[in-house]
């Protein structure tokens, strides 16, 4: 019985692992994947403790850094997250509302999951924003082993089928990103009725009673909604068809269907439409394209991002450069520190006149500190000055474009100042030519517009929406990843911040959005926008007329480029310290985020310095105090000062929570108690939308879990700069990406082998030895190959991860999703085969090695356009429809056969040629959903007859009976 009993202990605790591996995975669960139960403050009564809760959170974070940063060789464990949408339909009238039984379907659920932890395998439910939505995680963790792999989609599958034993026969729960009729139905939009509008979301469209009924969902819509000073305003371009009203009088300037001619695609800029909205009216949007140089990333025209670069040129007897600082004031013994003739990228810091932050976390003064004496000039140029570190430093990503007539070299290789002091850089694409006589749109009361601007063919209409429901009531799937430590989890964030783009493209599903088809993909701005908290004056709107609220993050004023939910702002790997650089003795510890960290990354500079002064490194400090630039969203009534600090973090856990970025890092829990489990350094990623099947969904699962350990194990760096991740990510949102758009990749995830830096010499990929035996063979000599450390490793590969390799404008280059997941020419094996190497390295068995090549044959045919995404099958659903007239609209009856057919896809009663090609899906029922527990009860006598006649009336019986008798 005591070896039975610690079984038991040890099969909860391995439990509990799973659930702290997630939670709080969504930003509604806390430890152990439970909503905290207690009284949330109203907005105007939390502000008061705002200011404390921000410190509060950032002490606990440190407690907690101080406790664990030093834990090492946690074994990989992981999960995957879906998310279900419970829709009622009515067969007879061919209609699909929302269900509002989320949480007596998931207090079902667990209880049945209570009386079956005898299984091993089983599921987890939670709840989710919707009173229609539940979650569900494998109940075990997943572990580092092949074998396990295959265990994925079939706990996807148990998940389906123990669903299906919990809904009623009116109910459906198709595995999709969104219901496509969300506030297009007015009161008649759920079962039971709720009635549009309420005090939680004052919206137009929807009610307060969609949302989950515990107060914190409720309480964080509110608040969103009350620090903005206004409701959120979510506008997606609609698609454009043959009868769309809405483009009745548009003629577009090229003859095809939207904006942008050739191959470029139709940018939807999420996020940055506040100038669009105040020209346009709610019921338009400006929209870039893909092949403008700086269109798809930045903000409308007079409302353009800025960084600058500076030339380091300190002009003293005896001055070779600058030191660098921990913070204004504070010189870092660091050898690594910027010469004469570097350029350095970095912002003004408003409340510290004379000095810059870079974006590696550091700081360098404009001048002496008696003004006399200038150590920093603002240049632009995209090449840097000739010294042996050019590569090394700053930026020249191509969204740094002088203007036409910078000369930026001169006879003797120096820079002609001349030209290019006192240039901003500039994120934005070039101002436009004003004309007084051009002809705008007329806006009438009710915001919508009469005509379209004169030759302004980015005006698109938009889909307006206008509460935190239409994004956080979309459904995604995640997976999050327990690292071997703190530097791991730390390198596998940035890695995956890159991939997250891609993989959004590659699996949309996000085509229907409030009754209306979109000319959008992915549901990712949608989210974003909905919870778009900042206030007019952060998002970089009427300053003049703003009046300082000093409990605020930032007094409400500081400028916030970003929703806090949107993409990563900094990359957080702060590379090997003492790590040389291939060629030379440098190292790259504290640079590598100066080139990559492209981008304003808005810091809370209190936070920094405290961070700092605790000694963590400039690259971590800079991330978290870039999280506490946000404000806390719920705060609970006797969880404020009552906390203590040194081991709890909830506070830090409500800031870190709600900044929902593309990929989250996750520090280990507190564990206060021996029996808490031990939780390591975890990283989530977040992008990827819902699959139809969980075939699908476990073949990108499997996919992101394998790519991690492939990077690990071939020491791959995946870095490109954050600007071309964030415009990754808006391209990944236009119509059909996947298969015609094209995405900023990393041209050498190896080490180069000729030190090219992109001035002139030939680049050659290590991986371009591949096609030659005889340079194969070379590989050998460590006189003509590098030198191996004790592994076998060539200490250059070792340092590809930190090593920029080239000049980073050049380390990257456009590919389509094709070449990024089969490869490109000789120097880009692509993700697929890598992964394959990876499999065949490690030595997989045959039948785990079997179904992971079905998923990456999958991926494969979904990469090269031989299978279609979910969004455009979808679409593709209801224009062919004979229900549909042509007009963008989804009425009741197609959207009702399309959730039905997106059901049967689910369960594998209906086959998809152009979903799915020859992969075919097991039908999926109740059946089987839980074990059959072999009773030894006694049977009622009425019970036992009726059982007993089922079998005496059978012919089989008679005819032995008849026999008997006979015989007798």
């Amino acid at each position: 019985m005591q070896s039975r009993a610690r079984q038991r202990i040890k099969f909860l605790q391995t439990t509990l692992v799973l659930f702290s591996i997630f939670g709080p995975s969504s930003s509604f669960t806390l430890q152990m994947g439970l909503l905290k139960v207690g009284v949330p403050q109203p907005w105007e009564k939390s502000k008061k403790n705002l200011t404390y809760v921000r410190k509060a959170g950032v002490r606990q974070f440190i407690s907690q850094y101080e406790k664990v940063k030093d834990l090492q060789g946690d074994e990989l464990l992981w999960g995957d997250e879906i998310e279900y949408g419970i829709f009622h339909v009515d067969k007879d009238k061919k209609e699909i509302r929302l269900s509002l039984r989320a949480k007596e379907v998931m207090d079902i659920l667990n209880t049945k999951e209570g009386t079956h932890q005898h299984h091993v395998e089983g599921c987890n439910w939670v709840p989710e924003y919707g009173a229609w939505m539940v979650e569900a995680t494998p109940r075990r963790p997943y572990s580092g082993y092949a074998i396990d792999l295959l265990r994925v989609e079939r706990n996807m599958r148990l998940r389906r089928r123990r669903l299906l034993t919990a809904l009623n026969d009116d109910e459906i729960a198709p595995t999709v990103a969104t219901f496509p009729l969300l506030g297009a139905l007015g009161d008649d939009g759920t079962v039971p009725p709720t009635k549009v509008g309420g005090p939680r979301t004052d919206s137009e469209y929807i009610g307060d009673d969609i949302i989950n009924p515990h107060p914190r969902f409720g309480t964080l819509t509110e608040n969103i909604r009350k620090r903005r000073g206004e409701k959120v305003n979510i506008r997606v371009p609609l698609f454009r068809d043959v009868n769309t009203p809405e483009y009745k009088d548009y003629t577009p300037i090229t003859n095809v269907d939207g904006c942008c001619g050739g191959d470029s695609l139709q940018v939807w800029r999420y996020g940055k439409g506040d100038i669009s909205m105040e020209k346009y009216g709610r019921d338009f949007v400006i929209v870039g394209c893909s092949s403008a140089p700086v269109s798809d990333l930045n903000d409308d025209e007079d409302n353009v991002v800025t960084l600058k670069k500076w030339l380091v040129d300190v002009q003293c007897e005896g001055c070779r450069g600058l030191y660098y600082r921990s913070s204004p004031g504070v010189i870092v013994a660091d050898a690594d520190w910027p010469r004469n003739g570097d350029v350095v990228v970095g912002s003004e810091i408003p409340d510290i006149p004379g000095w810059i932050r870079l974006q590696n976390g550091y700081y360098l003064p404009i001048t002496s500190e008696c003004g006399q004496v200038e150590f920093l000039k603002q240049v632009s140029t995209r090449v840097h000055s000739s010294n042996t570190e050019k590569r090394t430093l700053g930026s020249t990503t191509p969204m740094f474009r002088p203007q036409a007539d910078s000369v930026v070299i001169g006879g003797d290789g120096e820079l002609a100042l001349k030209t290019l002091l006192e240039d901003k850089l500039s994120l934005g694409p070039p101002a436009a030519t004003s004309n007084d006589n051009e002809q705008t749109a007329t806006v009438s009361p009710n915001g919508q517009s009469s005509e379209f601007k004169k030759d302004e063919e980015n005006v698109r209409p938009a889909i307006h929406m206008d509460a935190m429901a239409f994004g956080m009531g979309c459904c995604c799937l995640q997976i999050t990843f327990q690292a071997t430590d703190l530097d791991e989890s730390r390198f596998m964030y940035d890695q995956l911040a890159v991939v997250a783009p891609i993989m959004m493209a590659l699996t949309a599903s996000t085509p229907i959005l409030k009754g209306r088809i979109a000319d959008t993909d992915c549901r990712w701005g949608i989210i974003s926008e909905s919870v778009d908290d900042r206030t007019t004056v952060e998002r970089g709107r009427h300053m003049d007329e703003w009046e300082d609220q000093p409990e605020m993050a930032g007094k409400g004023k500081r400028r916030l480029y970003k929703s806090r939910y949107d993409c990563i702002s900094t990359y957080i790997y702060q590379g090997l310290q003492g790590m040389p650089q291939a060629g030379t003795n440098n190292t790259l510890a504290n640079r590598i985020l100066n080139m990559y960290n492209d981008i304003p990354v808005p810091i809370d500079e209190e936070s920094y310095q405290l961070l700092r002064d605790t000694g963590i490194d400039p690259a971590l400090s800079q991330h978290i105090s870039h999280l506490f630039v946000r404000d806390p969203l719920v705060i609970f009534d006797g969880a404020v000062e009552e906390l203590d600090d040194e081991v709890q973090t909830e506070h830090f856990e409500s800031i870190q929570s709600t900044n929902w970025q593309s990929v989250r890092w996750k520090p280990p829990p507190p564990r206060n108690n021996p029996n808490d489990p031990h939780i390591g350094w975890r990283t989530e990623f977040r992008s990827m939308e819902m699959q139809l099947t969980d075939f699908e969904n476990a073949a990108f699962t499997v996919f992101i879990v394998l790519l991690t350990r492939t990077i690990l194990t071939f020491d791959l760096n995946l870095y490109i700069p954050i600007s071309r991740v964030d415009a990754n990510m808006q391209r990944a949102h236009s119509r059909n990406a996947a298969a015609q758009g094209n995405f900023f990749f990393r041209r050498h995830m190896a080490p180069l082998e000729e030190g090219d830096d992109g001035y002139g010499v030939r680049y050659t990929s290590m991986f371009s030895r591949v096609g030659s035996q005889t340079e194969l063979n070379s590989m050998q000599s460590p006189s003509t190959y590098d030198e191996v450390d004790e592994k076998g490793v060539s200490k250059q590969r070792r340092a590809a991860p930190v090593a920029s390799g080239s000049d980073e404008e050049n380390s990257y280059e456009e590919m389509t999703m094709k070449e990024i997941m089969t490869g490109k020419g000789d120097y880009f094996p692509g993700l697929i085969p890598l992964v394959r190497a990876y499999l065949d390295y490690i030595n997989c068995d045959d039948v785990a090695h079997a179904k992971i090549t079905k998923y990456l044959d999958f991926i494969e045919q979904r990469a090269t356009g031989a299978l279609i995404t979910p969004a455009t099958w979808m679409r593709k659903f209801v224009r062919n429809h004979p229900a549909y007239k042509g007009d963008s609209y989804v009425n009741q009856e197609i959207a009702y056969d399309l959730m039905v057919a997106c059901k049967e896809i689910g369960e594998g009663t209906r086959h998809e040629e152009e979903l799915l090609g020859n992969f075919h899906i097991d039908p999926i029922s109740t059946k089987g959903a839980y074990d059959v527990k072999l009773e030894g009860r006694k049977v009622k006598n009425d019970d036992l007859f009726n059982l007993l006649s089922r079998y005496t009336n059978r012919q089989s019986f008679a005819t032995r009976t008849h026999f008997r008798e006979g015989a007798m």
